[in-house]
């Protein structure tokens, strides 16, 4: 039907035939994390490639760079899955003239379709998974999205603990060579709230919470001292020292739905370096 924008899909294989589409591996995760429970700024999803290319390997990193473009084409993935959307804005042209284009005109060029999961994932299993690893207890959700479910997580530590040992816990469970700390290290702590990611947002919500001390990443100056100085410590853990957990939690996902693909996993290491 010219003009109307329709394609004809692929002819799936016979019955005898084994196949995997990348429709179905989205469709597995989109039962697990609903595009319905990112936040309305978000964008999740299909960011581009085809629903019906057939997928054997797949490739996890939290953030779609040079980096991890190149492992995924020498990895031969077909699906490169991140937690980061590669694409926030519209785009009114895909030239190579910016890195965005660049990027995206190389996976396509390759015949790698790229997926995105961000707040949803966010919202129904980063926060519990950081929550989990931190041993919280008695958790509630931290701010609300969508049907009881939300940002963050509060909850009790695993016992009262100073600052300076509740900043050495946190390295621990996130395997981290070091945190920013706001507050008295020698404070006693026994609440806590986790918002992976960018926390800055977050530092209201849960002072208003009540909680001992915020355990999140991105806390800027300003929101740093004035938590402190309202009694709320924080520990800024970085934007990737936390949220690099969905790299294995997506590989131990994926392992579990589909035991026959092939799933290589960027290398956790800090994006950046502190001399």
């Amino acid at each position: 039907m010219k003009g109307t924008g329709c394609r004809r899909r692929r002819k799936r294989k016979d019955k005898g035939q084994s196949s995997m589409r990348c429709q179905d591996i989205i469709e597995r995760i989109e039962k697990r994390f609903p595009r319905e429970y990112a936040c309305s700024w978000d964008n999740v999803g299909l960011l581009a490639g085809d629903r019906e290319q057939e997928t054997d390997t797949v490739y996890i990193a939290l953030d779609a760079t040079d980096e991890v473009i190149d492992a995924a084409a020498a990895a031969g993935a077909q699906l490169l899955l991140t937690h980061h959307p590669m694409i926030f804005g519209g785009l009114k042209s895909v030239t190579k003239d910016d890195y965005t284009g660049e990027r995206l005109i190389r996976l396509i060029r390759g015949g790698i379709s790229y997926y995105a999961m961000h707040t949803n994932y966010d919202v129904l299993g980063m926060a519990d998974l950081a929550a989990g690893m931190l041993e919280l207890t008695e958790t509630e959700v931290l701010e609300e999205v969508l049907n009881g479910e939300g940002i963050g997580r509060t909850g009790r530590l695993p016992r009262a603990m100073t600052l300076e040992e509740c900043a050495q816990h946190v390295k621990t469970c996130f395997s981290l060579p070091n945190v920013r700390i706001f507050g008295e290290l020698n404070k006693m702590v026994t609440t806590a709230a986790v918002s992976p990611g960018s926390g800055k947002s977050m530092a209201r919500p849960a002072f208003e919470a009540g909680v001992d001390v915020l355990i999140s990443g991105d806390i800027d100056h300003h929101t740093g001292i004035d938590m402190a100085d309202c009694g709320m410590a924080v520990i800024d853990a970085g934007h990737y020292g936390i949220e690099h957990i969905y790299i294995e939690d997506m590989r131990k996902l994926l392992e579990k739905e589909f035991p026959s693909l092939k799933i290589y996993t960027a290398p956790v290491k800090q994006p950046f370096q502190v001399l």
